[in-house]
């Protein structure tokens, strides 16, 4: 960012890339957005509540309180004809914007001081014919608050090491959780996204996973 911030850190893993969009404030490890190339997706409002949230099935849309504005499913996965996405664009803030036109036109784009950037964050799932998508595993309450405290310990140990590592607060302060632990708290969210559960629960893994 123009402040000096992190804005967007993309990070080439073993077998995909990883897009991580964060927010414009100095000490904060909050995630604005986490594309992934393998065809998960997750957009966050400022408060941290869920946006958008993509899969290689598809995606949805809601709004500030957690309300289903739109899904869909990617043309290429559903049986018979299918109406053409209309596009979508959002302002994650005042210089990162992200565009959805298709599967794999995906773009987030990052505008400062007159000049751009942008990446294409999307990906084309070939499915052979007459083959289908496995349906996802759902996962119980019990299943779903273990998981989430399993993340928190670790996000508490990393942050033990931080200090361990770096007495001086204003070092570790600035130290960015490791991308796996970021990768587990966004796919226990969009379990949660997707379980028979209540609002109350989702909130309470939510806060946890965000702590």
């Amino acid at each position: 960012y123009p402040s000096g911030n992190l804005a967007i850190n993309i990070i080439r893993g073993r077998d995909q890339l990883t897009c991580i969009v964060q927010e414009d404030e100095l000490r904060t490890t909050k995630i604005r957005a986490l594309f992934q190339s393998d065809g998960s997706s997750t957009c966050y409002y400022p408060n941290g509540d869920e946006w958008i949230n993509m899969s290689i099935q598809g995606g949805q849309y809601l709004d500030q309180a957690g309300n289903r504005v739109r899904r869909w499913m990617w043309p290429e996965l559903s049986p018979g004809p299918q109406a053409p996405l209309s596009p979508i664009f959002i302002s994650l803030n005042r210089h990162v914007g992200v565009r959805i036109l298709a599967q794999d036109k995906i773009f987030v784009s990052f505008l400062a001081k007159g000049r751009q950037a942008k990446f294409n964050m999307g990906t084309k799932v070939q499915v052979s014919a007459g083959s289908q998508l496995p349906p996802p595993a759902w996962l119980g309450e019990d299943e779903l608050l273990l998981l989430a405290f399993r993340v928190r310990i670790l996000q508490l140990f990393d942050r033990m090491r931080g200090c361990l590592n770096f007495p001086s607060s204003e070092q570790w302060n600035k130290m960015q959780p490791p991308l796996y632990l970021m990768t587990q708290a966004v796919k226990i969210l969009e379990l949660c996204m997707a379980a028979d559960i209540s609002d109350e629960l989702r909130s309470s893994i939510k806060a946890i996973v965000n702590a």
